[in-house]
């Protein structure tokens, strides 16, 4: 049995796009054969793909880089170079991931669907895509974008439509066994169940999942015994159904103090959908708790069961089905705006002064088009620096005081500034 793992960072590292060819008609009977290359091919993209057979982060934690494939360059004759593979993780339903800025990328919740995680580069354009009357033969192509880059936080909010709640020894272990088709460990101690386990509750014309989620206990939400790791799983449920044990010596202590749990976690979870179950009632003396524990929550209907003996449990399990038919499903979270390596929206450059004195430009789209260059061929360096000027570089720099023959530096490219 695999170990559960709720909470992973890994890197991710998108594609770069293919780089554009410089090329030329080669033809008999053609003197002068104009330009011919072809563009490159986009970089690929990291999706994450919803698995319903998975349920645990572990592969993440052992395949912690994450990297597409690189476009393919552009070719002679105007063959563009194909696009890079995109790959595929595969990850459990309730998969949340954030960029390394915290901000959500987004939730895996269905089977199947698939989530962009990191944009792979466009392809860089061939010399043919920049003839023009005023440049009939370009010798110059651009290289591929890179692809996106960041150390992604992966985490699983478990994706039930039934979470059990209680303290540990109440029987949730026993009732997920009755009612579904879990195999959940069943012992008398503390924390048997470490990490939740799913079952699936099949009806004749129905059926939904349930979670047996780690044993609560007073302060969890400090994260005392297991604490906070079982309290994010309890977010994704539709229905909290509450076990509490009728062989407890203070039923109506132990229910309060569960539920006191779940509001200094999140208040939003006191008005979650509760069903209240009572369980053991095969012990001695449960018919007397029962009955007081009943008085003292007054109109909240209770459940009496004995998982262990089959006995109340067929009812609730019905009612819970006709329950979840008037709860809607949660809708995904917004995603708030990231950065990409999109040009809009972008800071177009800053400009600073090193320690050294040397004047240091960078920026979202000045680093898209830096890295679009070949710096080994002098006419892409000086349509560059066209566009540096166009960007208004330049009158930019001698506001910041810049002379002749002091040194720029583009990122790690350095040249003598001339009037």
């Amino acid at each position: 049995m695999n170990a559960f793992v709720d909470a992973v960072t890994v890197e991710v590292k998108a594609g770069r796009g293919g780089n554009g060819k410089v090329a030329y008609r080669r033809e008999a009977h053609v003197e002068f054969g104009g330009p011919a290359g072809g563009n490159g091919g986009r970089g690929g993209h990291i999706y994450f793909i919803g698995d319903e057979g998975e349920n645990t982060l572990i592969d993440l934690k052992y395949n912690r880089h994450i990297r597409a494939e690189n476009g393919v360059h552009g070719g002679a004759k105007g063959m563009h170079g194909a696009n890079a593979k995109d790959t595929y993780v595969r990850v459990p339903l309730g998969t949340i991931v954030y960029d390394d800025k915290d901000n959500l990328i987004g939730e895996v919740l269905e089977h199947g669907k698939t989530l962009l995680v990191a944009k792979g580069g466009k392809g860089g354009r061939g010399n043919m895509a920049f003839a023009s009357n005023r440049n009939k033969a370009p010798d110059f192509a651009e290289q591929g974008d890179l692809g996106e880059a960041f150390i992604a936080r992966v985490e699983l909010q478990v994706l039930a439509d039934v979470g059990l709640l209680g303290y540990p020894n109440v029987g949730k272990s026993t009732l997920i066994r009755r009612v579904s088709n879990a195999k959940a460990k069943v012992a008398d101690y503390e924390f048997t169940t470490l990490s939740p386990q799913l079952g699936m509750v099949i009806l004749e014309d129905d059926a939904y999942v349930m979670a047996d989620l780690p044993g609560l206990i007073e302060y969890a939400h400090l994260g005392v015994g297991l604490g906070l790791q079982f309290l994010k799983h309890v977010e994704r449920c539709r229905i909290l159904l509450h076990v509490v044990s009728m062989a407890s010596e203070n039923p109506l202590e132990d229910y309060e103090k569960i539920n006191n749990e779940l509001v200094l976690y999140d208040e939003n979870l006191k008005n979650r959908t509760q069903i209240v179950v009572a369980n053991k009632m095969d012990v001695e003396g449960a018919k007397e708790k029962f009955e007081a524990f009943q008085k003292a929550l007054k109109d909240i209907k209770v459940y009496p069961i004995s998982a262990l003996h089959n006995e109340g449990v067929d009812a609730l399990k019905y009612d819970i089905a006709k329950k979840l038919q008037t709860i809607p499903k949660f809708e995904p979270k917004d995603t708030k705006v990231r950065y990409t390596l999109e040009v809009e929206d972008q800071v177009d450059f800053i400009i600073t002064q090193a320690a050294d004195g040397v004047y240091e430009l960078s920026g979202d789209k000045l680093y898209v088009l830096f890295n679009r260059i070949d710096f080994n061929n002098d006419s892409a360096v000086k349509r560059f620096a066209r566009q540096l000027r166009g960007l208004g570089i330049d009158e930019a720099l001698k506001e910041k005081g810049v002379q002749h023959g002091d040194i720029v530096r583009i990122f790690d490219y350095e040249f003598e500034y001339f009037e």
